[in-house]
């Protein structure tokens, strides 16, 4: 582990790959824009996705798979939602291959082997889900469905960062269907409201609640709600978002329900995702100079444990101690791994804890052990210090709380120290450049006044917060009424 991490100050996205790489979350792939991702980081991704899909299922839904193919007539459908869409859209033309007449060794595309309707390769899928729902929707009894799926889709990117921005990722998408417009509604909120939990208890990231303009809404959508954070750069993340859909889809696939009475409505719909630009999330949010620092209840393995030995004997006795502890520790729910292997030296190990972000690591020695104590090293403070064994699968339990806690409220600090709010446009394109972070601003609500902050400063409304004062004032930019301030930043 002799390999050392750019500053985040001298070059934060060298950093940010950089970290990807040492700290063996993922790496390109063969294919341009698509990613691997290692071992290491899946289970950072399983470790959400478990939490999530336990969160989604106490809230009443089911999980179900719908397939990556979807017919182009079928996603013309939506119209806006095709629109939105287009320029990302991988398409099949053909189903099969055949040999180079021409170069042997190579293959061709089979002309005679052209799709009679072309395929898309999703890269969202309500075109498909709904097609489907037509069929499973009668009556109001069949109402709501509640349901989500986890796969992945195809987004065709010029630019792609691991994890942030990639031609293909990993997902969830739920879509449900109601039979009154404030039932989809409560469930838009409420899956937001999902989100927002899980993002602020588990990753310890504190985001900011709201709903989108109609230029940065989800294509096809009604209203868009979302979370947003603050990454270390003062850049925002959009980290989940929940869309309002009308009856926009069930109008485009006519699907409608007979109510209590017999009358034919259509169907009101929402759908809601997040994806593996969470794990990207994670790591601009408490990383640091030395490595990946991960929240331990998203941590693959939270206590790491090293020997330190001389002689076999010596760890022998270590190991009868590490693993009486590591028993108690997995009883009570926490991961930990004992690190015995003895091709590596402790210093590598430690660096290599370090670097994965494993919240608490234990030393044992056996100078130590004679004195019936043990070194423990926390991630987030990068603090050491000795503990008695007895009592300490309990401390170590606590110390993990504590460090969650921690790394929520040193995040939170940092927003609100980059949260300023802003009444005159100069100052805040200067502030901007300068400073970074979420500025709190007037705006007049139209689509120009948006585009051409947009053009001249790269930076965009993230959101219309829901707990935002009721502070009248007058648009940065012309000056025209504003019905309150909106949340502005540089975002990825």
């Amino acid at each position: 582990m002799a390999q050392k991490l750019t500053k985040r100050a001298d070059d934060y996205s060298k950093w940010y790959n950089e970290l990807v790489d040492l700290a063996d979350l993922a790496e390109h792939s063969g294919v341009k824009g698509c990613m691997v991702i290692k071992p290491y980081g899946f289970a950072v991704w399983e470790k959400m996705r478990d939490v999530l899909d336990r969160m989604f299922k106490e809230t009443g839904h089911s999980n179900a798979y719908f397939p990556i193919f979807v017919p182009k007539s079928l996603f013309e459908a939506e119209e806006q939602n095709a629109e939105g869409f287009a320029k990302e859209c991988a398409v099949v033309t053909h189903y099969r291959l055949k040999n180079d007449p021409n170069e042997k060794g190579k293959l061709m595309v089979d002309p005679e082997a052209k799709l009679e309707e072309e395929l898309v390769v999703r890269p969202t899928s309500e075109a498909v889900i709904w097609n489907t729902y037509k069929n499973w929707i009668q009556s109001y009894r069949d109402l709501p469905i509640l349901i989500n799926q986890w796969a992945n889709v195809v987004r065709w990117e010029m630019r792609t960062r691991l994890f942030l921005r990639t031609t293909e990722f990993l997902w969830q998408e739920g879509h449900t269907a109601h039979a009154s417009k404030e039932e989809a509604l409560e469930e838009t909120a409420k899956m937001l409201d999902v989100y927002a939990e899980f993002a602020e208890k588990y990753m310890a990231m504190p985001v900011i609640k709201g709903i989108k303009t109609e230029s940065e809404r989800f294509a096809g959508a009604v209203e868009t709600y979302c979370i947003e954070a603050m990454m270390q750069d003062g850049k925002a993340l959009q980290a989940g978002t929940s869309h309002f859909l009308g009856q926009n889809f069930a109008e485009a696939f006519d699907v409608k329900f007979a109510d209590a009475n017999g009358k034919l409505e259509h169907v009101w719909a929402t759908s809601w995702g997040v994806s593996t630009r969470l794990i990207g999330a994670l790591i601009m949010t408490h990383s640091d100079d030395e490595g990946l620092v991960l929240p331990p209840l998203l941590a693959p393995i939270q206590v790491a444990i090293i020997p330190i030995y001389k002689s076999e004997e010596e760890l022998d006795r270590i190991r009868v101690v590490a693993n009486q502890v590591s028993e108690e520790l997995r009883s009570m729910g926490i991961s930990v791994k004992f690190d015995d292997d003895d091709k590596r030296r402790p210093g590598w190990k430690f660096a290599e804890y370090e670097v994965k972000g494993v919240p608490v690591r234990l030393a044992m020695g056996p100078r130590d052990l004679a004195e019936n104590k043990v070194e423990v090293a926390r991630r987030d403070t990068k603090e050491k210090f000795t503990r008695d064994l007895d009592g300490l699968v309990v401390y170590v339990q606590e110390l993990l709380e504590e460090i969650q806690a921690n790394l929520h409220q040193r995040a939170l600090n940092y927003r609100a120290d980059r949260l300023q709010k802003v009444n005159d446009y100069e100052t805040f394109k200067q502030r901007l450049e300068s400073e970074g972070g979420f500025f709190a601003v007037h705006w007049d609500g139209t689509a120009e006044t948006e585009a051409r902050i947009k053009q001249e400063t790269q930076a965009t409304i993230r959101c219309i917060p829901f707990e935002r004062e009721e502070e009248p004032g007058q648009c940065m930019v012309t000056g025209k009424p504003s019905a309150g301030r909106v949340i502005m930043a540089k975002a990825y």
